[in-house]
């Protein structure tokens, strides 16, 4: 196995169905990943997706024998075993969190609340630090399903967060960047739910498009919507705004670009203004 670094996500670095490592930039660390979309296939159809051969669905049903046999073993060859020292760079060689995500929406599968329970009590068994996180990254889409709320009602008790993706704050950005068509009052009350029921961070990609930066207009939409939720006391943790770090494997990718520095920070800035916590990763 090479080295793993940031630009390297791939999900069988491992060799293991379910379970994969990377380092995070969001994270800052190593993230222990579960895959439960091991057909590629997702629900929705981000340009930015870094997952070959994409595809519109749900996952097949989960082995959670082989789910937790594989994530019991690599656990305990990242506490006691040399993975960290043969694999990760110096100063990333530290076990982040845990996280559900993988190649699509994790909550699409039927297992989803088993494996938060599973999850929890490999947690224990293993005597894991406490103050480990354990993280759903999700776009929200099926958080009104009582068996993922359920999940989430198990995954705060894990110091869990959810990491919900928020790229435009507009119906036309989202069929523009997501290809759903998801209208954003029904995105605010998928938001709230929640922020309701689990610690939320919004997750920002915000990347150049046929060689244009997010516009005013993008951005005074995702401020007005971020600054409603504020209003009406529904508070994420913050903004992980992340530009691109790795190619998109979409049909779209020649027409994507990365943004700089300067330009991610004076979004955030403006972000920030409204008294928001927000984490760059440029």
């Amino acid at each position: 196995m090479n080295t793993l670094d940031t630009r390297d996500h791939s999900r069988d670095s491992a060799g293991l169905r379910y379970v994969y490592p990377v380092v995070s930039r969001r994270a800052g660390g190593v993230s222990v990943g579960i895959n439960l979309n091991t057909n590629n296939a997702c629900n929705w159809r981000c340009i930015y997706c870094q997952v070959p051969d994409l595809a519109r669905g749900a996952p097949p049903p989960l082995d959670l024998a082989l789910l937790e046999q594989e994530l019991r073993g690599f656990m305990h060859e990242l506490l006691h075993g040399d993975f960290m020292q043969r694999n990760v760079p110096e100063g990333a060689q530290r076990i982040n969190d845990i996280a559900l995500s993988g190649n699509g929406e994790p909550t699409s599968a039927e297992e989803f609340a088993a494996v938060i329970e599973l999850v929890a009590r490999l947690r224990e068994e293993l005597q894991l630090d406490p103050a480990l996180k354990t993280v759903l990254i999700t776009n929200g889409s099926l958080i009104q399903r009582e068996s993922v709320q359920q999940g989430l009602r198990r995954l705060v008790q894990l110091n869990g967060e959810i990491w919900f993706k928020l790229d435009r704050a507009s119906e036309a950005g989202m069929q523009r960047i997501n290809d759903t068509r998801s209208g954003m009052g029904k995105v605010r009350e998928q938001l709230a739910t929640a922020i309701a029921l689990c610690p939320t961070w919004l997750q920002t990609c915000w990347f150049a498009l046929d060689g244009a930066a997010p516009g005013t207009q993008d951005e005074d939409e995702y401020l007005d919507f971020v600054a409603g939720l504020l209003r009406d006391g529904i508070r994420p943790q913050g903004v992980l705004l992340y530009t691109l770090a790795r190619p998109s494997l979409q049909a779209e990718a020649p027409r994507l670009r990365a943004l700089s520095e300067q330009q991610m920070e004076a979004f955030a800035a403006r972000i920030r203004a409204l008294g928001m916590e927000v984490r760059v990763s440029a």
